[in-house]
């Protein structure tokens, strides 16, 4: 008779402890308290599916049982108790389901099985799988079994959620965390299991066979079934892609080469392609992602051994990630998150993931707003009267050049005399005005009607008009001329409140960007506290933060406007919710304010217990 079919995750359960794959120091322990005869009467065994639980527990409970072990601490497989094992019909190893026994009955009629003594063998074994699905009255009737059992019986229970079994249950155990099954680990177990199996498969692979197993060796040698039946008993790289619906690493090089390139067009390309061949759009970001931390890690030596591929799937990635900065692959790492993050919620998915490919061969652009991020680095905008920046000009004509009218200096503040110009530059007479800032202000005359902007050379900003000697290359004045300003006497015009708060507003209309300040600006109106001295309470600490950066350019924009140097102001933020405005008061504190100055309105408020939303 034929003997039927049996799946390779149950033709090569581990026996020993010699043949469980990747947990060499969980099994030496246990293997080390048998021999010591140093034995728990209960054990939690912990860890995700696959990774050898169960199996454990059934060769620890054969092996404690066993009459002949080898050297090695592992069972015979010869004695009476271990081929009553082997055979399944020993009767001294109970298993129970949790899952499906999950009530007080069940745990009631464990109970009464542990009151009988093993026939053959020193140790009655009860292994309760999936044990975090027990009702917790179930967990509460086994509470006293469990800590005080008969000196013959050791439960082993087995969970792959251990944060889901009262505390009472796991003070009562010793508790053994099983690892994840490694990579290599697996790929060593599939290599011997297909030498076995007569089948030739290619390392490659086994290698993208153990990652999609996910660290359990049960989930690898189900893939590795089904791979060997649709490639008829030779495992390639290709047709192991093929058969598990897993995206080629190949297109994820092939993206990042068009990163670096820039290539739009051949990145929205590959994006199609892959779209065409049936992959979701969430699973290929999230592959891209990863694509990005495999080259991050591969780039450095040091960290290469974290890269869980092939030797040649290693190699391509590590001449790869020398091409990329580790400024762009942090940024392309970042840029593939918010895409995951965004992708549950975004109405058009596809559009989400082609952007984010736009953004990501945009990286290396020389734009100083740092393309692809979205965002460039934050900048203020200074006042236009306070920091002018007219377009630059072609040199003007000797006559155009001559100031209207321009006062003369006051003897207190005589202007000192520049040295000559130099010879290439063509000087007019009528040039010898003092500069600008040199000018005092007079009463009812604005500032620039006074002192008239002058024109941009093609050499710089002209600083100086007097004898034209304070020119600067770089639009800067030298030294000369800043000694010239520092000397200046500074405008002093009178004004009123209203004409301080008109240009605190303006000041707010005309930088709409900076939304805090001008927020901050229409909330908190400054009240004068001095002749030419104003101080404001923020509502925040943030809000006093920026308008404290912000006080220079508001101070110079309204010293302009006012035309007056000597005006301060003090940057304070309220001490309690008594001193904000009542525009932003809260409901609660709006109901208790209307109570206080209205007992017949708080009378009515009691009454219909009326509260905020």
């Amino acid at each position: 008779m034929e003997e039927s079919y049996l799946v390779s995750a149950r033709k090569y359960r581990p026996s020993t402890f010699g043949s469980v794959v990747g947990q060499k120091a969980l099994t030496a322990t246990l293997r080390n308290s048998i021999a010591t005869d140093r034995l728990a009467h209960a054990y939690l065994f912990c860890g995700s599916r696959g990774v050898g639980k169960t199996s454990c527990a059934r060769i620890f409970a054969k092996t404690i049982n066993c009459q002949h072990r080898t050297p090695d601490g592992d069972a015979c497989n010869e004695c009476d108790s271990c081929r009553d094992f082997n055979e399944g019909r020993s009767l001294n190893i109970i298993e129970l389901d949790a899952a499906s026994n999950n009530g007080v009955e069940d745990i009631r009629n464990l109970v009464d099985q542990v009151l009988i003594p093993p026939t053959t063998g020193r140790y009655r074994v009860f292994i309760i799988d999936e044990v975090h699905m027990l009702s917790t009255a179930a967990f509460n009737a086994f509470l006293k079994t469990l800590e005080e059992p008969p000196s013959y019986v050791i439960f082993i229970l087995a969970t792959t959620e251990k944060h889901k079994i009262i505390p009472t249950i796991l003070s009562r155990c010793q508790i053994y965390d099983f690892n994840r099954i490694t990579i290599q680990d697996m790929i060593d177990h599939l290599q011997w299991v297909a030498g076995q199996e007569g089948i030739t498969a290619e390392n490659a692979a086994l290698n993208v066979i153990a990652r999609k197993a996910d660290g359990a060796m049960r989930d690898a040698l189900s893939i590795f079934d089904q791979v060997a039946a649709s490639s008829r008993g030779n495992i390639t790289y290709q047709s192991t892609i093929e058969n598990l619906n897993v995206l080629d690493y190949e297109y994820y090089t092939r993206l990042v080469d068009a990163f670096l390139s820039g290539n739009v067009q051949e990145s929205l390309l590959i994006y199609k392609e892959i779209r065409d061949k049936g992959f979701d759009s969430q699973f290929f970001i999230n592959g891209l992602a990863g694509h990005f931390r495999d080259l991050m890690v591969a780039k450095d030596p040091q960290t290469i051994c974290l890269l869980e591929a092939s030797d040649d799937v290693r190699n391509a990635m590590a001449l790869q990630a020398q091409n990329c900065s580790p400024q762009f692959l942090y940024r392309a790492m970042d840029l593939c998150n918010r895409a995951d993050l965004n992708y549950r919620v975004a109405t058009n998915k596809q559009f989400l993931v082609e952007l984010t490919l736009i953004q990501l061969c945009q990286l290396l652009s020389p734009s100083p707003a740092d393309s692809g991020m979205g965002e460039g680095p934050l900048r203020k905008i200074a006042p236009q009267a306070a920091t002018p920046n007219p377009a630059p000009q072609a040199v003007p004509k000797p006559q155009a050049a001559v100031p209207q009218a321009a006062p003369k200096p006051q003897p207190t503040a005589p202007a000192e005399e520049a040295p000559p110009p130099p010879s290439p530059i063509p000087q007019p007479a009528q040039q010898a005005a003092p500069t600008p800032s040199a000018v005092p202000p007079q009463h009812g005359i604005p500032q620039h009607a006074a002192a008239p902007r002058q024109p941009m050379g093609a050499i710089g900003h002209i600083r100086s008009i007097s004898g034209m000697g304070n020119l600067s290359v770089h639009g800067t004045s030298t030294p000369k001329a800043a000694e010239q300003q520092a000397v200046a006497p500074k405008r002093q015009q009178p004004f009123s409140d209203d004409d301080f708060l008109k240009a605190w507003d303006e000041y707010a209309r005309e930088n709409p960007t900076e939304k805090i300040v001008a927020n901050a600006m229409a909330t908190c109106r400054p009240s004068r506290v001095g002749e030419n001295h104003y101080s404001i309470r923020t509502l925040s600490l943030i809000q006093q933060q920026q308008m404290t950066d912000a006080k220079p350019a508001i101070l110079q924009f309204i010293a302009d406007r006012l035309n007056n140097d000597f005006i301060t102001l003090d940057v304070d933020i309220i001490a309690s919710d008594d001193e904000a405005p009542p525009s932003t008061w809260r409901p609660a504190k709006v109901l208790d304010r209307m109570k206080k100055d209205n007992p017949y309105m708080g009378t009515f408020i009691n009454d219909f217990d009326l509260k905020p939303e």
